[in-house]
């Protein structure tokens, strides 16, 4: 399941809906907040855009990689939009295996890979109401590089 949305999510209505995939023996999952501090410090808000249609396509191909190389039964990615608050929920991904180790490859890989692949531009607005893009990190390259290495 691949949700890009506005509105919020459950963290527990979600691992609930993971534990239901069958032969589940482990369930690991992520989830990211809007840091209370970006690159500048008079940031109020995160202002995110994606391209629809391709984002869902990218993070399908993305979970058909992690099915590729680790045996799991059932992926969750919800990833917001929109203006976010400083402390809200941005992203949640979740997977269900037989196996923990599959399990924690599985999450780690997605959410490295969704930082660098999945299309969505990030703006901070400041308290005064301007706003700027967020590059994407260095080292959130070099991490989902890893994972090229890491076959």
């Amino acid at each position: 399941m691949i949700r890009i949305q506005t509105e919020d999510f459950n963290i527990g209505e979600q691992t609930r809906a993971l534990a239901d995939a069958g032969d589940t023996g482990a369930i690991a999952t992520f989830t990211g907040l809007v840091r209370t501090s970006g690159d500048r410090q008079d940031v109020r808000a995160l202002f995110l855009e994606h391209y629809p249609g391709m984002t869902e396509s990218v993070i399908e191909d993305l979970v058909n990689q992690a099915r590729e190389r680790w045996s799991i039964q059932a992926v969750r990615v919800i990833h917001r939009v929109g203006e976010l608050a400083l402390g809200e929920q941005i992203v949640f991904v979740g997977v269900a295996s037989a196996h923990r180790g599959d399990a924690f490859a599985a999450c780690e890989f997605l959410m490295d890979a969704l930082k660098t692949s999945a299309p969505f531009w990030k703006k901070e607005i400041t308290v005064d109401g301007e706003s700027h893009w967020v590059e994407q990190k260095a080292s959130d390259r070099d991490k989902a590089e890893s994972w090229q290495n890491d076959q």
